[in-house]
């Protein structure tokens, strides 16, 4: 087959943002929209479960300015159609986005300004399980076996047992969670219904769907035809899937463009911060136990990773992030080393694929397991930004941005030790080399030929020019990039 995806996405630079902790606008009770509900924690509170800290939609298009001087071109939305949940993954309604974080008015409002400043937009699409509160999930609590519904669900038992959650739930859920009622993918209305969504969606005007958990719909037809019409409102949209793990079933060009590249992830945690990871959470999220590698594991690792395991096409359209909102704050795996940070978003911006970064992690923002790694964003308290963290992004973006052989180029290992690893990207005439000292100590090569004569350094104050067959010295803990010119 031959394998087709959107040609923005490798070029893109994508931040996810969780609505309800993003940024909370004033706006509300004005020019037509509602007041917001009184019982909302205060912002910056601690993260639970169950509350709501009132980010909005509105509250995002002020600060389109601050991604677009970050660099950013596209924005991953976790879910946000009206839910009783704050991470809005419990969907109520499909059709219509949450009114705490404005509602359908402000959505249109936000897409709009979001266009209009050059952002790509990426919706979460929660298509495996609805919520008690779906309207034809209600009906089977209200009517009960003589429901019209009753094959929208996988139900083996009534009344249906929807909130006692000492006894298992009588039908299938997300995980065994009463309030996850698991769709009933073979039944031709729900089919048509989730496809719907889907395009509606896209008729409005979305780029792309990020998949939730699209694996549990084990079912290689409703993927493809949800492609087949996805693609036909808008042959260029994204469609990634979250898969945590080697996704070839998914992956072959007819069913989704990408997905999110947690063996990315892995490798990254597991190379730049190594032994001195705090695992204490990573268990409880789909990371399971990282594994500490040395040179050589690491550059064995993301040669499968980008380019053995999938097609070129799939692997410029995956989603590279080093965090998300089901994952422990990449800071606080990193033990909140600066330096290894640094070094794994020099990684991020130098690999083939689309980086994704989640929204905060580019001040040093810290957080264990969920809901921790969900905090608000702090805008009122830039004392604890990590600038320099921010300034050495925004200065890889630029660099990104400026060089397509960094987006579009070709990806080969040159050399790997214990601690040390080379990869080159070549696109025509340009070549970028990118290497990493993960030791304590400086590391001595005689050079390396099958380079162009010289490659100028990128990043201000590393090394000079790399020169063909000439020494180079690494110095301990640090990233190079070195691109002709």
């Amino acid at each position: 087959m031959n394998i087709t995806t959107p040609e923005w996405v490798r070029d893109a630079i994508f931040y996810q943002i969780f609505p309800d902790r993003f940024a909370q606008s004033t706006r509300f009770g004005k020019n037509g929209y509602p007041n917001k509900p009184k019982n909302l924690q205060a912002w910056g509170d601690k993260p639970t479960h169950h509350g709501f800290q009132g980010g909005d939609l509105l509250g995002i298009i002020e600060k389109l300015d601050y991604l677009k001087d970050l660099g950013v071109t596209a924005l991953y939305l976790n879910p946000i159609f009206s839910s009783a949940s704050n991470h809005r993954y419990h969907t109520f309604d499909y059709y219509t986005v949450d009114p705490i974080l404005g509602g359908n008015k402000a959505f249109d409002e936000f897409l709009s300004a979001a266009h209009q400043k050059g952002f790509k937009v990426v919706l979460d699409g929660v298509f495996n399980h609805a919520s008690r509160g779906f309207f034809q999930f209600n009906h089977l609590m209200e009517c009960g076996e003589e429901s019209p519904f009753t094959d929208w669900f996988h139900v083996h038992g009534w009344p249906i047992n929807a909130f006692n959650e000492n006894e298992q739930p009588n039908y299938y859920a997300w995980w065994g969670m009463h309030s996850l009622p698991k769709f009933n993918t073979d039944t031709p209305a729900v089919r048509e219904f989730l496809w719907d969504v889907a395009t509606y969606w896209l008729e409005k005007g979305i780029d792309g769907w990020r998949l939730d958990v699209p694996n549990e719909i084990d079912d290689d037809e409703f993927w493809q035809e949800f492609r087949r019409r996805c693609k036909a409102i808008n042959p260029d949209m994204y469609i990634t899937g979250e898969l945590w793990g080697e996704a070839h079933r998914w992956l072959q060009g007819d069913q989704f463009d990408g997905q999110m590249n947690y063996m990315f992830t892995r490798a990254a945690l597991g190379y730049f911060s190594g032994d001195n990871m705090d695992q204490s959470d990573t268990e409880r999220c789909g990371y399971g136990h990282i594994r500490t590698l040395n040179g050589h594991e690491f550059a064995e690792e993301i040669d499968r990773v980008f380019t053995r395991l999938y097609d070129p096409e799939i692997v410029f359209s995956n989603m590279n992030m080093l965090g998300s909102h089901d994952t422990p704050r990449t800071a606080t795996i990193a033990r909140n080393d600066v330096n290894a940070l640094k070094l794994m978003y020099l990684f991020q911006m130098t690999v083939p694929g689309t980086p994704n970064i989640y929204y905060g992690d580019e001040i040093g923002l810290l957080g264990a397991h969920d809901p921790f790694c969900r905090g608000a964003f702090p805008w009122e308290d830039a004392s604890i930004w990590n600038l320099e963290l921010r300034d050495f992004i925004k200065e890889l973006i630029n660099v990104r941005k400026a060089h397509a052989v960094l987006r579009r180029g070709s990806f080969k290992i040159i050399h790997a030790t214990y601690r040390s690893v080379f990869y080159k990207r070549i696109l025509g005439d340009k070549t970028a080399v990118i290497a990493f000292n993960s030791s304590q100590e400086d590391q001595h090569f005689d050079g390396f030929a099958d380079l162009p004569d010289t490659l100028q350094n990128q990043l201000e104050t590393k090394q000079a020019p790399l020169r063909v067959n000439q020494p180079v010295t690494l110095h301990a803990r640090s990233g190079y990039l070195w691109i002709n010119e």
